[in-house]
């Protein structure tokens, strides 16, 4: 299956050698360039191919090279341009370029996923495909740029909203934007491209407009949205009591949303929680246009509560990968390096569902760590590609699907997860302020032992 010289490494990192054959598979070059060339606009390759400098960040955004001229350098025989020529080719990769690469590598890895069978049952069913929608502001750059070196304020190179498949755990697209303080509702009329009949679109209140959920009742399709305080509606019914979900006690009315000189009703779910959220809110209003015969108030509460998994997203990527790069000044650069970072992590999650494959999608989901997969691939992934050339790596690019199914449950076989078990703290308790001696700002930690040890021995 595969050849002796990756033995060492499959009984090492397994791992690690999954990782690279995904990447090798949905990064392939040709692949790649094609791409490059259906989207483009005004941009065009000479010496540098897109497919190159796709390949460069890649190892960029996983961790294996802490910077983009980290990797440039050891590279650089292969690259056969200046480091400007590089830097000048990702300032310039235009929008629509970054989103296919999105979109059609995690289109890839759906196609795996469906052959492996692994996607997670919704709670609605299939005939409600489920989407989660979320915007993401980039991380504050450096001023490297002469038009931001006066001022004071920290730049932002740029936001994005992302649209997340909770089924297969993929982002399946992203609507990037170089205003850094564009207003989400600026971007409504992209999202609202992608709505498909009978999808169930989940958001948090900043999607909540009368707009955006009369365009999607329009579309046939159904949302399930945190109420915003600002969005007026007419009561057509009582607030009822109907019952208890994890969270609290949840009501529900039915209510009449004004828009453009007519109306559309929906259902107004609150659930009065029995702790208050991290802002002190003690209840959450919800509403939806979901048939209560297929979707009740209490598991519509419970659908919202799984956009938290969008959150969770987010934090992987801005914990694991290395997709909001400081010295990436450039919005256009930016958004290209963070639709990297979202395409690795579509390669984690691909990863992850085939460990759920073979060794079973709860022990997956409930106790593996994200943290330790992606350290193991970081500590082992370069010198595997110095021992291990990349052209014993192309077979896996153009190899059909079921042959890389066969490989990957392979691998996935060799893992021990033991190796990979989360450490979930204890919530830490809280104790009153240390006692602060400004004559003395420092101790001697050993005579603070010491001291510790006296008093604990003369306990009675």
């Amino acid at each position: 299956m595969l050849s002796p010289l990756f033995d060492a490494f499959v009984e090492a990192s397994p791992v690690s050698v999954m990782m690279r054959v995904l990447m090798e598979r949905i990064f392939n070059s040709e692949r790649m360039n094609h791409l490059f060339k259906t989207y483009s606009d005004r941009q065009y390759e000479q010496e540098l191919l897109f497919s190159t400098t796709v390949d460069l960040m890649s190892v960029v955004v996983c961790g294996m090279y802490p910077s983009v001229h980290a990797a440039y350098q050891k590279k650089a025989v292969e690259i056969s341009v200046s480091a400007t020529a590089l830097y000048n080719k990702l300032q310039r990769v235009e929008l629509p370029v970054s989103r296919a690469l999105l979109r059609e590598t995690a289109s890839d890895l759906q196609e795996l996923l469906a052959h492996l069978n692994v996607e997670s049952p919704s709670c609605l069913g299939k005939q409600y495909p489920i989407r989660i929608v979320d915007g993401s502001c980039l991380a504050l750059s450096e001023r490297r740029l002469k038009a931001l070196r006066g001022n004071g304020a920290r730049p932002l190179p740029g936001k994005t909203i992302a649209i997340l498949d909770p089924q297969t755990k993929l982002v399946v697209d992203v609507i990037p934007c170089e205003d850094g303080h564009a207003q989400e509702r600026s971007l409504f009329g992209q999202v609202l491209a992608q709505v498909l009949p009978q999808q169930v679109w989940i958001a948090d209140r900043n999607f909540c407009t009368s707009g955006f959920l009369h365009s999607i009742i329009q579309q046939s399709a159904f949302f399930v949205i945190r109420q915003h305080g600002n969005l007026g509606y007419t009561p057509t019914g009582e607030l009822q009591e109907i019952g208890l979900c994890e969270t609290g006690i949840v009501f529900e009315q039915l209510v009449e949303i004004a828009y453009e000189g007519g109306s559309f009703q929906c259902r107004r779910i609150v659930v009065k929680l029995t702790r208050p959220t991290r802002d002190q809110e003690c209840e959450m209003t919800i509403l939806t246009n979901l048939p209560p015969t297929d979707a009740s108030s209490i598991l519509v509460a419970e659908l919202y509560r799984g956009r938290w998994s969008v959150e969770t997203l987010f934090q992987t990527v801005t914990q694991n990968f290395h997709g909001e790069i400081e010295t990436l000044a450039y919005p256009k650069a930016a958004l290209f390096s963070y639709c990297m970072a979202l395409s690795a992590y579509n390669l984690l999650a691909t990863l992850k569902a085939v460990l759920g494959s073979v060794h079973g999608v709860n022990k997956i989901q409930a106790g593996l760590s994200d943290f330790y997969l992606v350290d193991d691939i970081h500590g082992i992934y370069r010198g595997m590609m110095i021992a291990i050339p990349p052209l014993h790596w192309q077979c896996f690019e153009n190899c059909t699907l079921s042959h890389l199914v066969d490989t990957l449950e392979y691998l996935a076989t060799k893992i021990h997860l033991k190796s990979f078990r989360k450490h979930p703290r204890n919530p830490k308790k809280k104790q009153p302020p240390p006692m602060v001696d400004r004559k003395h700002p420092h101790c001697s930690t050993k005579r603070k032992l010491k001291q510790y040890k006296a008093n604990q021995d003369f306990i009675p």
